[in-house]
């Protein structure tokens, strides 16, 4: 028997219409230590993944009904599989080939006669990158879940961190912001006010104007939520959203005072879209705006020097097209 650490545990699906080649991938993976399902066919190899945690997709390109480009693209295109690395194994050498399986999205390939070290490194090494994915996955689901308990305390936020992602998304793409800033924002909409932990529940959720002491202690939120987040490299473009969506162009804002450009483009995003989103959202202490009169107050807020003039004008014309999430809900309502 070998070494444990020779080798890494996870779970194979050999897809492959030939029984002679899944006997020999359950034979050499299992010897190492790996659990290997197997699949005759594409269809097979789908129902596979709906029904078992997978850690890597074998599959071998000519197969008949569905072949394995197509069962790659499915697989892709499904958000609860296409973390799942796939390697694609092909008799067959053609450059074309292996372009088509980039563009479906493979991770790697094999060409029959199989190697056994190649096929064991290369195993190897993408299963590793998936354990490190799914760590990273989960620690990423807590700090979600934190921050969904913290909007559960208020009835009046119910939903607020969904319409923010959906609205500084739409927001982003809409100005041709780099996919990496359009993920940080879809983040930083749920994460935005993780700080809020450290606010007792009696700050958090007093109807009445707050008193020095507590709005200090509330102004801190966003540096809170920025070290909670920090130790997650994947999180670097959310932190200066966390920390500097509250900053305002004049520099009345918080924590740091930020003024115009100093503020990152991505928090002034986010906060144009969440003074919308609390403007039209009822609260203990007003009801909720219409779409109009939302946009007025915020009009006159970007006259004051606050908002990104540019950033709402592209936002308002968005909100009075009802484009995407952002046909307000006053005016889905009748408000």
């Amino acid at each position: 028997m070998l070494p444990s650490h020779q080798y890494v545990e996870g779970t194979i699906l050999v897809a492959d219409d030939q029984a002679a080649n899944r006997e020999l991938f359950d034979e050499l993976l299992s010897s190492e230590g790996f659990n290997v399902l197997t699949a005759e066919d594409g269809a097979s190899a789908l129902e596979n993944l709906n029904l078992v945690n997978i850690d890597l997709v074998l599959l071998d390109v000519m197969m008949p009904e569905l072949n394995g480009f197509e069962v790659c693209t499915k697989i892709k295109a499904n958000p609860e599989t296409y973390l799942i690395p796939v390697v694609l194994v092909t008799a067959l050498s053609a450059k074309q080939d292996r372009i088509e399986g980039i563009r479906v999205g493979a991770d790697d390939f094999l060409t029959r006669p199989v190697d056994r070290t190649e096929l064991l490194t290369r195993v190897r090494s993408l299963i590793k990158l998936k354990h490190r994915t799914d760590e990273l996955e989960r620690a990423e689901s807590v700090l979600f879940a934190l921050a969904r308990s913290i909007e559960g305390k208020d009835p009046y936020t119910h939903g607020h961190c969904e319409r923010l992602m959906n609205y500084s998304v739409s927001l982003g793409e809409h100005l041709g912001l780099p996919e990496e800033q359009v993920v940080a924002l879809r983040r930083a909409g749920i994460v935005h006010d993780i700080g809020k932990v450290a606010v007792p529940d009696a700050i958090l959720l007093k109807p009445a104007k707050l008193t020095a002491e507590e709005w200090a202690l509330m102004k801190e939120h966003p540096v809170v939520g920025e070290r909670i987040c920090a130790p997650l490299k994947s999180f670097r473009s959310v932190l200066p959203i966390i920390r500097h969506h509250h900053e305002k162009l004049d520099g009345t804002g918080y924590p740091d005072g930020l003024r115009g450009d100093a503020i990152p483009v991505t928090a002034r995003i986010l906060q144009v879209v969440d003074v919308y989103d609390a403007l039209t959202t009822e609260r203990p202490y007003k009801p909720a705006f219409s779409m109009t009169d939302a946009l007025e107050t915020m009009k006159q807020e970007v006259a004051k020097g606050w908002w990104d003039p540019q950033i709402f004008s592209e936002f308002e014309q968005l909100v009075r097209s009802g484009t995407a999430d952002f046909l307000s809900k006053g005016a889905a309502t009748g408000h």
